[in-house]
């Protein structure tokens, strides 16, 4: 994460990135216990689920991490927003090898809360290719991985509505 001043009203331009292979090596683990604790007589259901990042299947993660980076920007809408800067788009699979967020924050805006969000979207960007993973090939796995990832959805937007502006704490509790 990095923080700039922006000079020009006040605020802040904070960066979250997300290294590539960090993303994969947590959607991997999970993928590979996920297998390990499967109940099958079969080793290939297993191997279908542990081999989540072989050449061919790792684009279907490349494709979720980046749907769910786009998303998570407009979770972050109020700090993200931007001007439009290229009209054409592509759908072309990249794979970058650092995610970024660019968020424009008040200069009183908490380093904590943004190392909370960087560490919430971490966590909702592996449990989202998990889940999606699993839909493939162990369905009955599939809805716990999405439930936590919707959990961790609904974290990042209660920490991004309750800093949109300034609390005030009595100085007394009655």
């Amino acid at each position: 994460m990095s923080c700039f001043l922006d000079d020009d009203n006040g605020t802040r331009v904070a960066v979250l990135m997300f290294k590539r292979e960090e993303l994969l090596y947590d959607i991997k683990n999970y993928a590979f216990i996920e297998g390990s604790v499967m109940d099958t007589e079969s080793n290939h259901n297993r191997h279908m689920v542990q081999d989540v990042g072989e050449t061919g299947n790792v684009d279907r993660v490349t494709r979720v991490l980046d749907l769910r980076v786009a998303k998570c920007k407009e979770f972050l809408y109020p700090y993200t927003k931007r001007e439009i800067r290229r009209s054409v788009l592509d759908d072309k699979l990249r794979e970058p090898g650092v995610y970024g967020i660019v968020l424009k924050v008040p200069a009183t805006y908490s380093q904590t809360t943004l190392q909370l969000l960087e560490k919430l979207i971490h966590e909702y960007l592996v449990c989202e290719a998990v889940a999606d993973w699993m839909s493939i090939t162990n369905t009955a796995k599939a809805e716990i991985w999405k439930a936590k990832a919707s959990e961790a959805e609904s974290e990042i937007r209660v920490n991004v509505s309750t800093r949109m502006s300034r609390k005030r704490r009595r100085l007394a509790p009655f």
